[in-house]
């Protein structure tokens, strides 16, 4: 009975133990966010806001999905309204007008490092790669990692109606994994809201 127990105890801390390796290993990237803002521009008395035009998004690429579209676009409306700005249907009565674009581009990320740090580091032969010949001698010791992601990117425009200017440009970057190729609502609503955050 005591050999069960034990059995059964250990089936679970090895479970618990796979688990949270795998959950380590899980890599959610976070998007990058910045923005420019034009100095001449005064966006400070801003209080109304119009899409720039009835497309919304500016040069929409071929291959665009438009569920995905959508989204994009209520949730940059949204996240004007929250900030206390009001939508308007006529562009030319708005105090400015909001675009936006997105696009991705494949990269490659090429890493080396030397061979210990694929055995792990220790006090062992692979330490020093024995009697120190290992990290500091010659390139067989050393391994190299290609990695192939898309990184995707949203941009936000701003433009002051008064002037017919570029106020403002602001831009999230996110790497996306396999396993994200259609990003979900929460995750846009969560980047569009860091972009637009930024804004005054």
């Amino acid at each position: 009975m005591i050999k069960l127990l034990k059995n059964r105890l250990l089936k679970k801390l090895v479970i618990t133990a796979l688990l949270m390796v795998v959950a380590s290993c899980a890599t959610t990237y976070k998007a990058k966010v910045n923005f420019d803002k034009n100095s001449k521009v005064n966006t400070l008395e801003y209080k109304t806001f119009a899409w720039l035009d009835s497309n919304k998004i500016m040069a929409p690429t071929k291959d665009i999905n438009p569920v995905m579209k959508v989204r994009i676009d209520d949730a940059i409306e949204k996240a004007f309204l929250d900030k206390g700005y009001q939508l308007i249907s006529d562009a030319e009565k708005a105090d400015f007008t909001i675009s936006y674009t997105i696009g991705n581009r494949d990269k490659i990320k090429v890493s080396s490092y030397p061979a210990p740090y694929f055995r792990g580091f220790g006090w062992g032969r692979g330490y020093f790669g024995g009697r120190f010949g290992g990290i500091y001698g010659s390139e067989m010791n050393t391994k190299t990692q290609i990695r192939q992601y898309t990184e995707g990117k949203l941009a936000i425009d701003v433009y002051d109606v008064k002037t017919h200017q570029p106020a403002w440009h602001g831009w999230a970057v996110k790497r996306i994994s396999t396993d994200e190729e259609e990003i979900p609502s929460v995750e846009i609503k969560n980047i569009v809201h860091n972009v637009v955050a930024q804004f005054n």
